[in-house]
């Protein structure tokens, strides 16, 4: 288990990187990316040439013999929820980083985005089951709860269920919220049913970790592979072009399944690298949702 200590130093190098990173380039896009959608009642003033005639206040209309019309004005304040995977998977990485510690950074960049657009931050930290959920807040200490709760969080359970981090998006937040299903989408099940349930009720974005050595492995000779989620461990030989020629398909084959069920749903999504500047990547898809 990590110390105290040792915790805060890992929380406050996030913060020193991804807070400057969020003030400097992403909160102006993460303002015009993720705009209030809901309309709150402002004012009525008279009709001009050119109003929309289905926004005449007809009582206010019918009392002063004129016509009036509602003025609407966004509602700013979001509610901005975290959806971390701590599976096993999280512990792998061969490029600088695990990519629990992308998922870490990633989180806190959007967390203290998003603060600086005075919205409220929440987390659903997930395996199989539901590890912890933190109710959404304002606020920098919040922030830094977040984030060091994605640090030192030892899950109970290996596994990856993204049903069961969606459901409970779906029942606990009432209010619609932005949501960001930050995994490595290593898992066998469909998640398209809950998917497109919470897509409809929650503006969803999917941050997809990856590890390139995931996708391509090369030529090491014999090599022993453990999977952190099942324990499983088995030798292969990697210097048999069949045996990586099938090790990087299945792989394409399990992302491409990942990527039909998103695109299905209408949720956005970017593959993220560990160890790779994830500032482009994400300004991408912030520019894609402001086109």
């Amino acid at each position: 288990m990590m110390d105290t200590r040792e915790l805060l130093k890992k929380v406050r190098k996030i913060e020193i990187k991804t807070k400057g990173l969020s003030e400097q380039i992403f909160s102006g896009e993460y303002h015009s990316a993720f705009k209030g959608r809901g309309m709150a009642f402002s004012e009525v003033r008279e009709y001009l040439p050119g109003d929309d005639i289905r926004a005449i206040d007809w009582n206010v209309t019918a009392r002063f013999n004129h016509p009036y019309i509602k003025v609407f004005e966004e509602e700013r304040e979001l509610t901005v929820m975290l959806l971390i995977d701590l599976s096993a998977s999280s512990e792998f990485g061969t490029n600088k980083q695990f990519k629990r510690e992308l998922i870490a950074e990633l989180s806190a960049v959007i967390a203290f985005s998003a603060m600086k657009n005075n919205d409220k931050i929440g987390a659903i930290l997930f395996t199989d089951k539901i590890e912890k959920f933190i109710p959404p807040k304002k606020g920098k200490s919040h922030v830094l709860r977040i984030v060091s709760e994605i640090i030192s969080t030892e899950p109970t359970q290996k596994g990856t269920s993204l049903n069961v981090p969606l459901t409970y998006l779906i029942n606990a937040i009432k209010k619609r919220s932005i949501a960001f299903l930050i995994s490595d989408f290593i898992s066998n099940e469909s998640f398209y049913d809950v998917l497109k349930i919470a897509s409809r009720k929650h503006d969803l974005v999917a941050l997809e970790i990856a590890d390139q050595r995931e996708k391509s492995i090369p030529n090491l000779g014999l090599i022993q592979i453990r999977d952190n989620e099942s324990g499983k461990v088995r030798w292969i030989h990697t210097g048999i072009p069949s045996v990586r020629r099938s090790f990087a398909k299945k792989a394409s084959e399990q992302s491409k399944m990942v990527m039909q069920q998103l695109q299905k749903s209408g949720v956005d999504h970017v593959q993220i690298l560990t160890g790779e500047n994830y500032v482009k990547p994400l300004m991408n898809l912030f520019k894609k949702r402001n086109r």
